[in-house]
């Protein structure tokens, strides 16, 4: 057992500071520095017309859920007209609601009914590709070769001795060859386009003073609506290196070939997370940023960007949120940081080393709608497990320890300075959706490696709102678009927010503690004598003292502590002091 002194040795609350690694924020009235925005996956947040597919109205008829959570914002997944062929993130039309989710009246009702909850709303932005019906794609397929409607996307005439081979070796991330060749209308076959993602995804050239000039457009279109910011999909895509040369490396949905940067350095903390490679964190990128930050600064009310970027070293993601460039960048290190205390001290230091560099915050986050959530991540086998998807007969998590460890990991996050974001889902402690047969499936990267990959579909399946009703309460019909394992009754909406000790009421007691201690704009510190402990991650943020016990052997904390919020049952030691079980996070005022 790890003993804390209270001695007169120690400090005045008992517990000595060894080191401050962050300093407090002075900029705590800019709202980004310290939110915790929630995702909502919107076909599978809450169907309000019965046809089994989640849509904008439902989102509002539910607004009052994150109220009730506590969070700052909610980012919204695509929601734009598409084909629906990668579930929105092939963009047909960027100014208009698909009438799978709505109306644009119905985006501007939901709007208003956030903002007047004090909710902040930040859409999402796809800009590496559109979709293939996009009417840009279309005009290009149609004109001539080498002609300007072309130019807008990245067309190239094949290798070999009549063009039969794709221009370079680049593989998509779903699976397959990046390139697909066109046909001409004579029949015979045309040049290739590059698509990083699925056929369907068509990547735009951003060398291109007209695609430039549109995606600007785009902003203030959603700008002028009144959104509060914008979700960057792919940030460090977009702009590919001269000549678009071969590469043999690997990149997937989430992790690439290395864990170094372009200039080949590398961080201590980094996971092997990045996604390197000529088409991926070329330095035009930032140029392209530093343009839509002017565009967000001549709107009042401090809109914000948020990069998707897979990039490590993190000195090389936090070029990303320099003052001139984007507030936010995600922190896929931490995500996928293994369940181990030195690597969590290890990435956390890290990530204020990089961010702070630069006047940045920190951006943590544990699951999204690319990942397998970590209810269900943390129960594998392997802590260093970061599969895309699970089948059936593939090792099946721990729900119980996978559970225990995603509560103790999101109380470390959120007691974190930083912002935060926050998977719908989470809050209801749902596991991955891990036994969903092929004939359900729908994400390209199932079908484009024909099969060997699960995908992203079983951390997508619609909520459960109400226990004991049809679809659990998603729909008026108790359709769903993917089918909801018989666990997820357990972890119904209804169920946990009435229920002491629920996942829900843990989320929402940390947000309530969170806000009152104004943890997000804290100082952190690691603490002593927890710094020596291998198996402890421990730091003093404000006022409160944060202990996640990795290791088998109960921690004890001060004798005189006032317990703020803990991720399970605390435990007593043998002089009847307060002690924190294994896979355990407790917040305490000592």
């Amino acid at each position: 057992m790890t003993q804390i002194d209270s001695t007169p040795s120690a400090t005045a609350t008992g517990t000595g500071i060894s080191r401050v690694v962050h300093a407090g924020s002075a900029d705590a009235d800019q709202w980004w520095r310290q939110a915790v925005i929630y995702q909502v996956y919107p076909r599978s947040f809450a169907d309000s017309d019965g046809d089994g597919i989640g849509d904008l109205p439902g989102v509002t008829a539910h607004l009052d859920h994150l109220v009730e959570l506590g969070v700052d914002a909610l980012w919204l997944s695509p929601f734009y007209r598409s084909p629906q062929r990668d579930a929105g993130y092939d963009v047909a039309d960027y100014r208009d609601v698909d009438p799978l989710f709505g109306t644009l009246a119905d985006f501007d009702e939901l709007l208003a009914a956030a903002h007047a909850r004090g909710v902040r709303i930040v859409v999402d932005l796809v800009p590496n590709h559109t979709s293939n019906e996009h009417v840009w794609f279309q005009e290009a397929l149609a004109a001539p070769e080498g002609s300007p409607a072309r130019a807008r996307y990245l067309f190239r005439d094949g290798r070999g001795e009549s063009g039969e081979l794709p221009p370079n070796n680049w593989q998509s991330i779903f699976g397959g060859d990046a390139w697909t060749r066109t046909t001409r209308p004579d029949g015979t076959p045309g040049q290739w386009y590059l698509h990083l993602f699925d056929t369907t995804q068509p990547d735009l050239d951003w060398t291109n003073p007209e695609v430039r000039d549109e995606f600007e457009a785009v902003l203030r279109f959603w700008l002028d609506r009144g959104v509060d910011g914008f979700r960057v999909d792919v940030a460090h895509g977009m702009v590919k290196a001269d000549g678009l040369p071969d590469w043999d490396g690997h990149v997937s949905m989430v992790e690439g070939s290395d864990a170094s940067g372009a200039d080949g350095a590398t961080d201590q903390g980094s996971t092997g997370t990045g996604n390197s490679g000529p088409m991926f964190d070329q330095d035009g990128v930032h140029e392209i940023y530093r343009a839509w930050r002017r565009v967000l600064d001549e709107y009042p009310g401090d809109r914000a960007m948020v990069a998707e970027a897979w990039v490590e070293p993190l000195s090389r993601l936090a070029r990303y949120v320099r003052p001139d460039e984007m507030h936010q960048a995600f922190n896929f290190s931490f995500l996928c940081t293994a369940w181990d205390a030195a690597r969590l001290r290890a990435v956390v230091e890290a990530s204020f080393a990089a961010n702070d560099a630069v006047g940045a915050p920190s951006t943590w986050v544990l699951s999204n709608h690319d990942v397998v959530r970590h209810a269900t991540r943390l129960g594998l086998d392997s802590p260093d497990a970061r599969p895309n998807g699970i089948f059936a007969h593939d090792p099946q998590p721990d729900v119980v320890l996978g559970l225990r460890r995603a509560r103790a990991a999101t109380l470390l996050m959120l007691g974190l300075p930083g912002s935060a974001y926050v998977y719908q889902g989470e809050e209801l402690g749902l596991p991955e959706h891990t036994a969903l047969d092929a004939d359900v499936r729908q994400d390209p990267a199932f079908f484009r490696t024909q099969g060997a990959e699960a995908g992203r579909d079983g951390c997508r399946v619609p909520l459960p709102w109400v226990a004991d009703a049809p679809g659990f309460g998603f729909g008026p019909t108790g359709e769903t678009w993917l089918p909801q394992p018989d666990a997820y009754r357990d972890h119904a909406a209804d169920v946990e927010r009435r229920t002491p000790g629920s996942t829900f009421d843990l989320y929402r007691t940390a947000l309530r503690v969170r806000r009152a201690e104004r943890l997000g704009t804290g100082t952190l510190a690691w603490t002593e004598p927890f710094a020596q402990d291998p198996q402890v991650v421990a730091f003093r943020n404000r006022d409160v003292l944060v202990v996640t016990n990795l290791g088998d052997a109960l921690v004890a904390l001060p004798r005189s502590v006032e317990v703020l919020a803990a991720s399970g049952p605390l435990d007593r030691g043998p002089y009847g002091e307060t002690s924190v079980p294994s896979d355990t996070t407790v917040w305490v005022r000592a």
